[in-house]
This record gives structure tokens, sequence and C-alpha cells, in this order.
């Protein structure tokens, strides 16, 4: 991806400069001592009557320096410096075209959904003066109900943050229902984390009494979380010394990271919403797919057609697995992606193939065809559209 290439062009760049930093770092120490040996020569002499001849040790500095040579080993460096910088503003300007509006489709926003979604945003990341600010200045009505739900989801964060698990827990247990299975691994976790920080910052007596407390529920014979509880009742040997112990993993601060994050998701689907926000999801996918979308404008302009008419784009755009929330299937034989007026179809070999494909295979309905796949035959009435 051009991304890709900008990025390796721009490490070349951090290379070339670390490299010519050195080397000037280098031949500025190197004339610095010649300099201060002279120096030294100059100011050694002890007998008045025997002066030191000044030019002699000046003219062999200066043959030193010309041996030396800083002024070339210095334009050296800078050169294959400056050359790869202009490499690289070049391939910016090349890449990164400053008129994205080549890439913009004249769709019709529901600007009302659009405005909600920025605010929506902004209280998902605990911004609610900025929320608020959104709302007012569209004219927007309140978000009073999302924006009260993301303000408990903060403080339950906030308290995290100065490991505090209480209020998390409590908000586990007033909606351990709707939670299910998910609900239950976050309260283990949760405890797992009060019960290590009692360990180690308490004593042995009170993390044992809070283990058989809210631990104990987790270590019956049928649980899947049996061996997990198990293994946390190891660290009780290691009782304010848990750095320096087999159990040494737990201390990690990444456990109370991935905990505000399991909670973050389970209070997100709780409220029916993604655990990522949509604005800055469809933010990422567009800068993704951004140059592939300018690259097109740029070679459809050429040829005067205008895809912006298109229903559907004649190139892929490639996005990572983040950006993917639902199965796609593509036609083996087209090739085509389906879409509702080319939806996959199954026939009764258990082979699928896009509608258009059929269509064709079997001349328009008039007759059987064979499977590409299989000896099977089929006719368009025996196949059945899937929908994933």
């Amino acid at each position: 991806m051009e991304l890709n290439s900008i990025k390796d062009a721009f490490e070349r760049v951090v290379k070339k400069q670390k490299l010519s930093s050195s080397k000037s770092q280098e031949v500025i120490q190197q004339v610095g001592r010649e300099i201060e040996q002279a120096l030294t020569q100059i100011l050694s002499a002890q007998d008045p009557s025997a002066p030191v001849d000044q030019k002699s040790i000046l003219a062999e500095l200066k043959l030193k320096l010309s041996a030396v040579g800083p002024v070339q080993q210095l334009e050296g460096s800078h050169k294959e410096l400056n050359l790869n910088l202009s490499k690289y503003t070049k391939l910016l300007e090349r890449t990164l075209n400053p008129d994205i509006s080549k890439a913009y489709r004249d769709v019709d926003f529901d600007y009302h959904i659009v405005n909600q979604l920025i605010a929506n945003h902004f209280y998902r990341q605990g911004l609610f003066d900025l929320g608020d600010g959104i709302i007012d200045e569209a004219g927007e009505p309140e978000l009073t109900i999302v924006k009260s739900q993301f303000s408990v989801m903060h403080q339950l964060l906030e308290a995290m943050k100065v490991k505090n698990l209480e209020p998390a827990l409590n908000w586990i247990r007033a909606n351990r229902e709707q939670l299910n299975q998910n609900g239950l691994n976050l309260e283990l976790k949760l405890h797992s984390l009060q019960f290590l920080e009692i360990l180690q910052n308490g004593t042995q007596a009170d993390a044992l009494i809070y283990a058989r407390t809210h631990l104990a529920p987790f270590a019956s014979p049928s649980s899947p979380h049996k061996d997990e509880v198990l293994k946390l009742m190891g660290c009780l040997l290691y009782a304010g010394r848990l750095n320096n112990s087999p159990y040494s993993e737990f201390t990690s601060p990444t456990h109370w990271e991935k905990a505000m994050e399991d909670l973050t998701g389970q209070f997100c689907s709780l409220l029916a919403q993604s655990y990522n926000s949509p604005l800055s999801m469809t933010m990422a996918a567009g800068f993704e797919g951004l140059p592939t979308l300018l690259k097109l404008a740029n070679v459809m302009a050429a040829k005067k057609q205008e895809w912006q008419a298109m229903k559907q784009l004649p190139v892929p755009v490639e996005l990572g697995k983040e950006f993917q929330f639902h199965s796609i299937f593509v036609c083996p034989v087209s090739r085509d992606q389906g879409s509702e007026d080319n939806p996959p179809m199954l026939m009764p070999c258990l082979h699928v193939l896009c509608k258009q494909s059929i269509m064709k295979l079997s001349k328009s309905s008039t007759r059987t065809f064979k499977c590409p796949y299989c000896p099977a035959e089929a006719s368009v009435a025996q196949c059945k559209q899937l929908h994933f």
C-alpha cells in the first residue's frame, strides 16, 4: 500500500539522518582534538628564552586538518541525506494528493445522524463539554440518556485507574443477567486483581479472607475457572513479594489495562453500541481507502468517465480485518462480490455461486446447467438464495 511505501521512505531518511549526525559529530571531534593538540604545544613552552615556533605548529595543524578533510566528509554525508530527503518529499507529493475532493462522492447525508454521531463520539471519550457544545451549536435535541450512560462508564474507569474496583463490581452485580457468561469472566478478572492488590499491599490473612468470600464461587468442581483460581491461590505463598516470585506475571500493569478494555466492551455491548466509536472507525477506514480512491478518480478523469455514477467500484478497496463486521461472499466464477442485486445462491450440490453467474450458466433459466466444481446438474428453480 502507498502508506507502507511512505513509511519505508521515512525510515530510510531517519536512518540517513542518524548516520549523517554521527558522521558530523565524529568529524567535529577529530578537528577539535587536532586543535587542542596544537594549543597544548603552543602553551607548553616553559622557557621564555626559547620561544615556540608558532608558525610551524599552525602550519602542521593546517596539514593535519587538510588530511582530515572535514568539509569533504560533511558534504558527502549531507549529500546522501539531502538526496533521500528529496526523494521522500517527492513521494509525499505524488502519493498524498492534497486535493482529496477528487475522491468525494456526493451523498445525501442525514445531518441529524451525523451530528449525533459526533456528539456520541465525544461522550464516549469522556469529553462531555465538547459533546454538549456540538449539540448546542447544531440545534440538536439533547442526548441525555446516552450522555448519562457514558458518564457512568467513565466514572467506573476513573475509579479503576486508582485501583478502586468496587464501583465496577457493583455495576456487574446489578447487570449480571444481561451480561451472562462474559460478565462472569469480567467479574472474576476484577476480583482477581483486587485479591492480588491486597496480597501485595495488605496482609496474607486479608487476601485469604477476600479469596474465600469472592473467589470461592469460581472454584467449584464444575466451574470452568477452577484452574485459574487455584493458580491464584499459589500466590498466597509470596505475599508482599510477588514481583520476585513464579507468579510475577500477575503483577503486570497490562492486566489492569485489559480489564478496563473488557469493562468498556461489556458496557458498550449492554448499550447495544460497538466497542469502537462509529465515527473513529469511519474516519480510519476512510484514511486507509483514500489513496486507492484518489488513484481511481485520477484514472477515471483521464478516461473522461464519471466514477461517481457507478453503483460498484471497479477496483477493490482493501481494508484491514478490523473494518470487517460481517461475512462477505465473492463468487468463485465471476469474482464479483455478492450484493442485493447479485446475491449468493446455494445449488443442490451445496456449492455456492452468485445469481448472475447461475443465470449465465443456465442461459437465463432456459436450461439446466452443470456445476463448475462437480458433475452435478441443476436448474435455476432448484437454487436457493443465501443470507449471511
